[in-house]
């Protein structure tokens, strides 16, 4: 009996991965197609500020498919391994690229396609050596954690980098460095993450019966995850609005699985990691500088898998008339000292005629 509840849990985790992505990755298609039908209207665009998207139903709608693909991917790890769950939640960013060439015109060259396999890979290696949260069961225990000195320097860290991105690298860098933009909806997302973990612990004890509301930290808690899903929100659609949507969401997925898995750490004594879990962490970090070389450096680049024998063929091409155009200039030579030599004996033939006739 065991064993069949256990078959049945495994496929209702695995129909909920992969709906989250489905979820997750179309997101990202209706939310960009709602910010370019403002762009046809004339509306102020969101890369400049401007907020008409809060106005416009496919943008909503985009909004409540991520919540949903979000709320179907953490109900998935209750049911299924965090091995078969992480990669198949990594899937949102091939379905986003998939649904963006079709539906936005955008086209992945083969650095881009490389960079989105990176990017699965590097997640599902991040989440699957991520040290282990220890189990935080009441508010008490929560504030206990986010006293600790090592969350105290993280966060006041995130702080400080957070108002540096948004007040001075933004304005000057925003508009043509992708990493801006997403840096800062990725680092705050580690806040949100906790938010989100302590509220569902304020929920529950409150069901309970407890005094949660009369306490400062359940309040703080939400007044902390709306501004940070707000701040989130706002950059998330500056970055779609200017860059191609099949660029953003690996980088972003990447970024984000970082961020909160680097929060993660600091709630256990990470010194207490094994070393294959510190190889695979820090082999998940290598790969990001590859996918962000790949996707941000060659984004210009009209590069696909097919051109390759063509590009193969113009080199033995270039080859091949280099060699001829050598042949031809060795013969033209050639030719040409010939001429010179026959017409070297002509003239002395007959200044020897000349002199004879004298």
């Amino acid at each position: 009996m065991s064993q069949g509840r256990g078959k049945y849990d495994f496929y209702i985790g695995l129909g909920l991965a992969m709906s989250s992505s489905i979820f997750i990755g179309g997101s990202f298609i209706l939310k960009k197609k709602g910010l370019l039908r403002l762009a046809r209207k004339g509306s102020m665009r969101a890369g400049q500020g401007g907020h008409a998207y809060l106005k416009e139903w496919l943008w909503w709608a985009g909004l409540l498919s991520m919540g949903a693909g979000e709320v179907a991917n953490f109900a998935a790890y209750a049911f299924a391994p965090a091995t078969l769950v992480t990669p198949l939640g990594a899937l949102s960013v091939l379905v986003s690229a998939i649904l963006s060439s079709y539906f936005l015109n955008e086209r992945l060259n083969l650095h881009g396609k490389i960079g989105c396999l990176l990017s699965i890979l590097g997640s599902t290696v991040m989440v699957i050596h991520a040290p282990k949260e220890e189990e935080i069961e009441t508010l008490d225990e929560m504030s206990h954690k986010l006293g600790d000195p090592g969350f105290v320097v993280f966060a006041t860290l995130v702080v400080i980098v957070s108002l540096i991105l948004i007040f001075v690298v933004g304005p000057r860098h925003g508009q043509t460095n992708i990493l801006v933009y997403i840096t800062i909806c990725s680092v705050i997302g580690a806040f949100s993450v906790s938010c989100v973990k302590g509220l569902g612990i304020a929920i529950k004890e409150l069901f309970a019966g407890k005094p949660v509301l009369q306490g400062p930290l359940a309040w703080i808690l939400l007044l902390s995850l709306t501004v940070c899903v707000s701040t989130q929100i706002n950059y998330l659609n500056r970055a779609l609005d200017i860059f191609n949507t099949s660029i953003v969401t690996p980088i972003i997925t990447y970024f984000f699985t970082t961020s909160v898995t680097c929060s993660a750490i600091l709630f256990k004594k990470w010194q207490e990691m094994p070393v294959d879990d510190v190889i695979g962490t820090l082999s998940s970090f290598s790969t990001i500088i590859v996918e962000i070389f790949l996707l941000h450096a060659f984004k210009d680049v009209s590069f696909s898998l097919a051109s390759l024998p063509v590009s193969f063929r113009k080199d033995d091409k270039a080859a091949n008339s280099n060699l001829s155009n050598m042949y031809e200039i060795l013969n033209s030579e050639e030719t040409l000292a010939c001429g010179i030599e026959q017409h070297t004996g002509e003239n002395v033939s007959r200044r020897n005629g000349n002199l004879t006739a004298f």
